[in-house]
């Protein structure tokens, strides 16, 4: 069985939505897994936004024109009077239920409940289309199996069981609809992933199931090999390996987030990058097997700030560094890129909310100084350090650019480096000219 995970955009209007249903009907049984439609996530949080500030009027206003582009939708979805009156009466109780919420207390418990309203109708209203096309579709609600733990990790022996029984109560089906995004936590409440949202779904339901294949549609052709906003000529990347694709994920490439693949790579079951407006691009294809002696892409991650803590005492001192990762740790400030000398450190961080009280802190060892606007350039590929020249590769394309910081060896698959913010797309553009292009 596969598992197919379609984002917001891919759903997005009802056009969009009759395009997924004969991309899934092809007679293959299939759990799918869907996004709210696009945009409505955010309306959701501004309807929240208003209750949080006691304002029922602003969030009647929002939730009555968010209603009124629903119904246009289920007009233009259906065919039949039959799911017409089906479709408008799935949006009225779910827009009656947000507007329930308007007339008491509003906490972050209520705000997740409201959040989840948009996986509930864009696959209630996907489950109807289908059935309307005399397709076998059974909705498979995810506050039934989707829980996580008390840490807030998925919680995978719950799911399994769960998802399991859910299967064997509709054995006949050719198609099983499910949201992403959304679940119930440890305590039995309206909960959502976070961190990958419905690719995280769809990877945990995979895992639970041993899916042959996880395909995550959306609105791109896969991975690319460079940035496509910032070079020019970049192509998709038809394979990677699942740390090739987490670091690429990590370092700016959008596409994909960097923890929702690990219940796949775990289970080892490949995951397929795919393009709902081309489905016949091959796109990516993410799985444990290595390419070997190949740099596959490239990818940019801005808003870094460099500090450097030089100390005299650092010489022979083992707490040293211990002292200094505390210091992070204890504002839950993540380090990026390390790089060590016998009288210093060097780190980046991309959070910087507490700044300055890391700054006072670290200040107790040593001398501290600051680079802001700074951007990491990550270099994927199987770049095992007995790969020689692959690293030079790199510094050639990079001639003329200063680098602050060069962090190689901490993954066989990732060479980064730091460099000024107002050099990032000159340094693209060379690293695709001399890593792709040939020039």
């Amino acid at each position: 069985m596969k598992v197919l995970k379609f984002g917001g955009t891919s759903v997005g209007s009802a056009q969009r939505m009759k395009d997924v249903a004969k991309l899934i009907t092809d007679g293959e049984q299939k759990i799918v897994v869907l996004s709210a439609m696009s945009g409505t996530t955010n309306t959701l949080v501004e309807i929240s936004d208003y209750l949080y500030k006691k304002n029922p009027e602003g969030a009647n206003e929002v939730i009555n024109r968010l209603e009124r582009k629903y119904r246009q939708h289920i007009d233009e979805l259906y065919s039949s009077a039959e799911f017409k009156a089906k479709g408008r009466e799935l949006i009225k109780s779910h827009f009656d239920y947000i507007r329930s919420f308007t007339k008491d207390l509003f906490t972050l418990f209520e705000e997740k409940v409201i959040l989840s309203q948009g996986e509930l109708i864009s696959t209630g209203m996907m489950n109807y289309y289908l059935q309307e096309q005399g397709v076998k579709s059974v909705l498979l609600p995810a506050l039934e199996f989707m829980r996580t733990d008390k840490n807030a990790e998925p919680d995978p022996v719950y799911i399994k069981e769960k998802l399991q029984s859910q299967l064997e109560l509709h054995l006949g089906a050719d198609l099983y609809i499910t949201q992403g995004f959304i679940c119930r936590n440890a305590y039995g409440e309206v909960d959502n992933l976070q961190r990958g949202g419905s690719d995280y779904t769809a990877s945990l339901i995979g895992a639970a199931v041993g899916a042959s294949e996880i395909q995550i549609w959306t609105d791109i052709d896969g991975m690319h090999n460079n940035d496509p906003r910032e070079v020019d000529k970049t192509e998709a990347v038809r394979s990677l390996h699942f740390e090739e694709a987490a670091e690429l994920a990590y370092f700016g490439a959008k596409i994909l987030h960097p923890t929702c693949v690990q219940p796949a790579k775990y289970a080892n079951i490949p995951v397929r990058l795919l393009n709902t407006m081309d489905p016949t691009a091959p796109g990516t294809l993410i799985s444990n097997d290595t390419e070997k002696d190949k740099i596959k892409a490239v990818a940019a991650k801005d808003n870094i700030t460099a500090i450097k803590i030089k100390s005299g005492r650092m010489l022979l001192a083992y707490g040293f560094l211990r002292k200094v990762f505390e210091i992070f740790e204890s504002y839950q400030t993540s380090i990026d890129m390390i790089c060590t000398s016998e009288v210093g450190v060097s780190v980046t961080v991309d959070n910087t909310k507490h700044l300055n009280e890391i700054l006072d802190d670290l200040k107790k060892y040593g001398t501290v100084t600051v680079d802001k606007d700074m951007c990491i350039i990550c270099i994927v590929g199987d770049l095992d350090w007995e790969n020689i020249g692959f690293e030079q590769l790199a510094l050639d394309a990079l001639q003329g650019i200063p680098v602050r910081m060069i962090s190689y060896g901490g993954s066989n698959y990732n060479i980064s480096f730091l460099i000024k913010k107002e050099d990032k797309k000159r340094a693209l553009q060379q690293l695709s000219n001399k890593l792709f292009n040939g020039k």
